[in-house]
C-alpha cells in the first residue's frame, strides 16, 4: 500500500514538473499552396501528447516542453519535424510526397500506394459520407464513385440496390462483396458512416479477382475507425435530428376531375357509383354534380417523420497500445402513417497492441441490435387506386371496431380500396442482431521486409420476425375476424468463420521495388431458417390490444403450418500477389486465386489477373511539360467467377392433361423430369485507364474504359421436345463503358478555399448469346420483358404508339384499325393509333418493338465545397438517364376499371379532335385496345437531383472544445423529364408499383471534439 502511494505521489510530481515547464503551442498546418490540411497529426516527439488539426488546419497543444519537437504528418505528404524553441505559435507547410499520390489504398489482403495502382480502384471521401443523414451507409456513396450505380430505398432500414459496371447475371444476383475489417458480408446495413475510416471500391477484375468467387460483382473494402499510437485520448460526439417529408408527391385526380373522367367513360357502373357517393355523402356545395368528398389519399397516408443519429467515440493510444471504443444510435420513422420505423444501436471496440518489436496483435468487435417495423406494401397501390369520392372514415358504420373505415363497395366498386384497414391493423416486426469479431496476429519475421499475418473472423446475424394481421370490424362483409387474423413467426440465422494466413515480402534494391504475397483462406458459412404461421383461436387467450398474447400458442392448432431449412457451405482458397516497380515509372502487378467449394460439381476454379502501368511523367521527355505533375497509363485483365448462382436442382413433376382419341375424351397424367446442370459463371474483364494530376496537383483526372464479358451465364433452356425447362451455363452478356472522374481544388486569398469534383459513367449492356434460343420471355404476359441477343437484359417489349385517332374518318382510312374492327374490336376516336411495324395492315405480335431497358445507361455525380474561415458550405448532385420505367400503377387498369387516375391523365385526356395526340379518352383508357404494353405506359427515367446541401460553422475557443454546427438539406430538389410518379429511382427492375417514396430530409447537426 505504501509503495502504491509513493508511486502515485511520484507520478503527480512528474505531472506538476511537466506542467510548469510546458507551454501552449498553437499553429496551422497547410500544403505548399497554403491550403489547410484538416486531420493532420501533430505529436510531441517521444510522448503520447498529440492532436489533429481541425477543418481549417489549426491545432492547439497544451503543456508542450519548451525544448520539445513536434512531428507533423499527413497522408500523401512528407512528415516534418520542427522544434518548439519556446515559441507559442508555429505554422507548418508540408510538401507533397510524389505529387500526393502516395496515399495508401486498401487492396485485397494488403495495401498499395495509390501511385502504384494498375487497377481501377476508387476511394470515397468518408467526410462527405457523414454529411448524409441516413441509416444506410451505401446510400451516402451514391453519386460519389464513377461506375457504381446505387438505387436508394425509401423504407426505413432497407438497403439500397448496388450495381458495379453493369448486370452480369440473369439467374444469380449482381450484389457486390463487402469486406469490413477482413470479414465478408453481402450487406452492411449495420454500419453508420461515422464509424468508417476508409472505403475503397475495387471495380475491375484485375483488382477484385484475388477475393475469389464472391467478388464477381466488384468488392467494397471498408476499414472501421480505430485508435492511433502515441495519441492522447480524444472524445468526439456527432449527431443530428431531422424531419423527413415526401418529395414530388404524385398528384391524383381530385373529385371533380375524377367525376368528369368517370362520366365521359360511358360506363354505367362508374356513373352509378358517382351517384351512390352523392346519395351517401351528400353533394358538394361548390359543384352539386360532385359528391361532398374530396380525399387526397396520398396526403392521408403520408406524414412528416422524424430521424435522429447520435455517435460517440473515444480514441487514443500510447507507444504500444492503440484503442477505440464507441457507440451509435440511429432512429428513423417512416413517412407512411403506420407503425413503420427503424431503430439501431451499435457498440464497437478496436484494439491494437505492439507486444514487442516483432509481434503486433489486435482485434475488433461490433455488436448491432436493430428493430424494424416494415410498411404495408400494398398501401401505396391502394392509395393510387382509391377514388377521391370516398372518405377515409364513414361514420354511418356505428358498430365498427376499432375505427369506421369507409368501404368503396358500399358505393358500387368492386373492392374496398381504403388502405387504412391494412395499415392500422398490421404489425410487421423484425429484430436483427449481429455480432462481428476479428482477431489477428502480425509477425515481423524480417523487419520491414517479411511479415506473416494470421486472422480469424466471426460473423453471426440473427433475424427474428413477427408478422401479425390484426382483426377489425366494419360490417359483416367488411372485416377481418379473429379466426381470419394471423401471426407468422420466423427465425433466420447466418453464421460464418473465416481463417486467413498471409505471408508478405517487401524489398527495395537499387531502382527496383518488389512485393510478393501468398496466403490461404478457409471459410465456413452456415444458415438456417424456420417459420410458422397460425390463425388466432376466437376462444383462446388472444386479445387484439395486448401484444403479450400475440403468439403461436394462441392460434388454432389445425391452422398452423411451418417450414424449416438450412445449408452449409465451405470455401478453401490459395492466393498470391506480385507487384513490381522499376524506377518509379514501370509497374507490373499479378494475382492468382485457386478456390474450391462444396456448392457445385466443379469444385475448384482458378482466377488469374494482371496489370501493367507506365508513369510517363517520370520519363525525361516529359520533364519540361510544366503543367503535368503526374501522368500514368494503366491497364489490367482479370477473370472472375460468380458463386451466387443457386446450385443444380432436379425433380420429377406431373400434370393432368386431356386429349381425344377416336372421338373419345381421355384424361391422363403427363410426367416431366427436370434436371439442371449449373456451375460457375465466368467473367473476363479488360480495363485501360489514365491517372493524372496537373497544375501543381490542383487538377486531377481518372479515366477508364472497360469491356467485361460474362460467359457460361446461367439461363433457362427450353427443350426441342417437351415442356421441361432447365437451367444451364450456356448464355453470355457483355458490359462495356467509360468512366471519368475529375477534381479541382484551390485557394483565393488567405481564408477562402474551394474544391470541385465530378464524375460521369456510360454503360452498354448487351446479351451476346442465348444458345440457339431466339429469346427468353421475362416479366408477365401483360407487361412483357425480354432477354434477346443484341439487346440489354430485360428490355421492355411492346407496341409503338404513333398518336391518337382524332376522327372517325382517320379510323376508316387506317387498315390496322379496320382489321381490328373486323375481328370484333371496338375502336373510336380518342383511341391509340399503333405503328404497323411490319406493314401487314394488321396489329399483331410482329409489330412489337424494343421500348427501352430498365437499368440507366449513363449516370453522373459531383460536389462543390467552399470554406471561409470558420464557415464551410457543400453541395452535391446526382443524375441518371437512358432507361425507361414501367408505370405499373397506371397500367393496371387492365384488371380493374373502378379506380382513380393520376391528375396528368385526367387533365390531358382526349376530349375531342385536336385536344391531344398523346393521351387516350376516358372511354379509351378503359378499353383493351389501349391497354397493350406500349410506350404510353413506359416513361423516361432520366432525372437530376440535388443530393445534399450543408452549411456549417465551427466554433473555436481556447476555453471550449471544438464545436461544429450544421444545417443540412438532403435530396431537397428533383427534376425529371415529366415522370409521373414520386421518384424515378424505383430500383433496377424498372417497375414502379408500390414503390416507397424516397423522402427529403432537413436536419440540424452538431459535433464536439474534446
Amino acid at each position: 500500500m505504501r509503495n502504491t502511494l509513493l508511486a502515485i505521489l511520484l507520478f503527480l510530481f512528474q505531472i506538476a514538473i511537466y506542467a510548469q515547464d510546458g507551454v501552449m503551442v498553437q499553429g496551422t498546418v497547410t500544403d505548399s499552396a497554403g491550403q489547410p490540411l484538416p486531420g493532420a497529426s501533430v505529436v510531441v516527439q517521444g510522448t503520447t501528447t498529440g492532436t489533429q488539426t481541425d477543418f481549417d488546419g489549426n491545432f492547439t497543444l497544451d503543456n508542450v516542453p519548451s525544448d520539445g519537437i513536434l512531428s507533423i504528418s499527413y497522408l500523401g505528404f512528407v512528415t516534418q519535424e520542427i522544434g518548439v524553441d519556446g515559441s507559442s505559435t508555429i505554422s507548418i507547410a508540408l510538401s507533397e510526397d510524389a505529387q500526393a499520390l502516395d496515399e495508401v489504398v486498401v487492396v485485397g489482403y494488403g495495401t498499395q500506394k495509390k501511385s502504384d495502382l494498375t487497377s481501377s480502384i476508387v476511394s470515397v471521401d468518408t467526410e462527405s459520407m457523414e454529411k448524409v443523414p441516413t441509416g444506410q451507409l451505401m446510400q451516402a456513396v451514391q453519386g460519389k464513385a464513377a461506375g457504381v450505380q446505387i438505387s436508394s430505398q425509401g423504407s426505413p432500414g432497407e438497403s439500397p440496390e448496388i450495381i458495379i459496371r453493369g448486370v452480369n447475371s440473369v439467374y444469380g444476383d449482381s450484389n457486390p462483396l463487402f469486406v469490413v475489417d477482413g470479414v465478408f458480408f453481402d450487406s452492411i446495413d449495420f454500419l453508420n458512416a461515422s464509424e468508417i475510416e476508409s472505403l475503397s471500391i475495387l471495380k475491375d477484375a484485375s483488382a477484385a479477382a484475388i477475393y475469389g468467387v464472391e467478388a464477381s460483382n466488384g468488392v467494397i473494402l471498408i476499414t472501421t475507425k480505430g485508435g492511433k499510437f502515441n495519441r492522447n485520448a480524444s472524445i468526439s460526439y456527432t449527431g443530428y435530428t431531422g424531419v423527413q417529408t415526401a418529395q414530388n408527391v404524385l398528384q391524383m385526380a381530385n373529385s371533380e376531375q375524377f367525376v368528369n373522367f368517370a362520366l365521359e367513360s360511358g360506363s354505367d357502373s362508374e356513373i352509378a357509383s358517382v351517384n351512390s357517393a352523392m346519395q351517401r355523402f351528400g353533394r358538394s356545395r361548390i359543384n352539386p354534380n360532385v359528391p361532398n368528398v374530396n380525399t387526397d389519399w396520398y396526403d392521408e397516408v403520408l406524414r412528416k417523420a422524424m430521424t435522429q443519429n447520435h455517435d460517440i467515440s473515444i480514441n487514443g493510444g500510447s507507444e504500444n497500445i492503440a484503442y477505440s471504443v464507441g457507440g451509435n444510435f440511429f432512429y428513423q420513422d417512416g413517412i407512411l402513417d403506420m407503425n413503420n420505423s427503424y431503430e439501431r444501436f451499435n457498440l464497437r471496440t478496436k484494439l491494437d497492441i505492439k507486444a514487442n518489436d516483432w509481434l503486433k496483435v489486435g482485434g475488433s468487435i461490433v455488436y448491432s441490435n436493430a428493430t424494424k417495423y416494415d410498411d404495408e406494401a400494398s398501401a401505396w397501390q391502394l392509395a393510387y387506386f382509391a377514388v377521391p369520392i370516398l372518405p377515409v372514415y364513414d361514420y354511418l358504420y356505428t358498430e365498427a371496431d376499432p375505427l369506421p373505415y369507409s368501404d368503396a363497395k358500399e358505393i358500387g366498386y368492386r373492392g374496398s380500396q381504403n388502405p387504412f384497414p391494412l395499415m392500422d391493423n398490421s404489425d410487421l416486426n423484425s429484430k436483427i442482431r449481429r455480432t462481428v469479431a476479428n482477431f489477428y496476429a502480425d509477425f515481423q519475421l524480417i523487419p520491414e521486409q517479411l511479415n506473416f499475418k494470421t486472422s480469424l473472423s466471426y460473423n453471426h446475424a440473427g433475424t427474428t420476425g413477427r408478422s401479425v394481421k390484426l382483426p377489425y370490424y366494419v360490417t359483416d362483409d367488411y372485416q377481418r375476424s379473429v379466426d381470419e387474423s394471423s401471426i407468422t413467426r420466423s427465425q433466420v440465422t447466418n453464421e460464418s468463420y473465416v481463417l486467413d494466413n498471409v505471408l508478405t515480402y517487401q524489398n527495395t534494391f537499387d531502382d527496383h521495388d518488389l512485393t510478393l504475397m501468398g496466403g490461404m483462406s478457409y471459410r465456413d458459412n452456415y444458415n438456417s431458417y424456420f417459420g410458422t404461421t397460425g390463425y388466432f383461436d376466437p376462444s383462446g387467450a388472444f386479445v387484439r390490444d395486448k401484444e403479450q398474447t400475440w403468439y403461436i400458442e394462441n392460434t388454432s392448432t389445425d391452422s398452423q403450418t411451418s417450414y424449416d431449412g438450412g445449408s452449409q457451405s465451405y470455401w478453401f482458397s490459395y492466393f498470391g500477389r506480385a507487384a513490381y516497380k522499376y524506377k518509379n515509372k514501370y509497374l507490373a502487378y499479378a494475382t492468382y486465386r485457386a478456390e474450391g467449394t462444396n456448392k457445385y460439381d466443379e469444385t475448384y476454379v482458378y482466377l488469374p489477373a494482371f496489370g501493367l502501368g507506365w508513369v510517363l511523367s517520370e520519363e525525361s521527355f516529359m520533364k519540361d511539360v510544366s503543367f503535368i505533375d503526374y501522368f500514368k497509363l494503366r491497364g489490367g485483365w482479370g477473370r472472375l467467377a460468380n458463386g451466387s448462382v443457386p446450385a443444380s436442382d432436379g425433380g420429377v413433376g406431373s400434370s393432368t392433361v386431356q386429349t381425344v382419341f377416336n372421338d373419345q375424351y381421355y384424361t391422363g397424367t403427363q410426367f416431366e423430369t427436370i434436371s439442371d446442370n449449373i456451375s460457375w459463371e465466368f467473367t473476363e474483364e479488360t480495363n485501360i485507364g489514365i491517372s493524372a494530376k496537373f497544375l501543381d496537383s490542383r487538377l486531377s483526372l481518372e479515366a477508364d474504359y472497360f469491356i467485361k464479358d460474362t460467359k457460361d451465364m446461367v439461363i433457362p433452356l427450353s427443350p426441342l421436345v417437351g415442356t421441361e425447362v432447365s437451367y444451364q451455363n450456356v448464355g453470355s452478356v457483355r458490359n462495356k463503358g467509360i468512366e471519368l472522374a475529375i477534381g479541382y481544388n484551390g485557394k483565393i486569398g488567405k481564408d477562402f478555399g474551394y474544391s470541385i469534383n465530378a464524375n460521369f459513367s456510360k454503360l452498354e449492356n448487351e446479351v451476346t448469346d442465348l444458345y440457339t434460343q431466339p429469346y427468353i420471355e421475362r416479366g408477365s404476359a401483360e407487361f412483357r420483358q425480354m432477354i434477346i441477343k443484341g439487346q440489354p437484359i430485360d428490355v421492355f417489349y411492346g407496341y409503338d404508339i404513333e398518336g391518337v385517332y382524332q376522327t372517325q374518318a382517320e379510323i376508316d382510312a387506317d387498315p390496322v384499325a379496320q382489321s381490328a374492327i373486323a375481328g370484333g374490336t371496338n375502336i373510336s376516336p380518342g383511341y391509340f393509333k399503333y405503328k404497323d411495324v411490319d406493314g401487314s395492315g394488321e396489329l399483331d405480335a410482329d409489330d412489337r418493338v424494343y421500348l427501352g431497358a430498365p437499368v440507366p445507361d449513363y449516370f453522373y455525380g459531383g460536389s462543390i465545397n467552399l470554406n471561409y474561415k470558420n464557415w464551410d458550405f457543400s453541395t452535391s448532385f446526382y443524375g441518371q438517364g437512358g432507361n425507361v420505367i414501367l408505370n405499373r400503377n397506371r397500367a393496371e387498369v387492365i384488371w380493374t376499371t373502378g379506380r382513380n387516375v393520376d391528375a396528368e391523365l385526367a387533365k390531358n385526356r382526349w376530349t375531342g379532335e385536336g385536344s391531344t395526340n398523346a393521351f387516350p379518352s376516358s372511354e379509351g383508357y378503359r378499353q383493351s385496345w389501349n391497354q397493350k404494353l406500349s410506350n404510353f405506359f413506359l416513361q423516361e427515367g432520366d432525372f437530376f437531383r440535388i443530393q445534399n446541401i450543408q452549411l456549417a460553422y465551427t466554433l473555436k475557443n481556447d476555453k471550449l472544445p471544438e464545436i461544429r454546427f450544421s444545417l443540412t438539406a438532403d435530396r431537397p430538389f428533383l427534376w425529371t423529364k415529366g415522370y409521373n410518379g414520386f421518384n424515378p429511382e424505383v430500383g433496377f427492375d424498372g417497375i414502379d408499383s408500390q414503390t416507397y417514396p424516397i423522402p427529403s430530409t432537413y436536419s440540424f447537426g452538431m459535433s464536439i471534439k474534446i
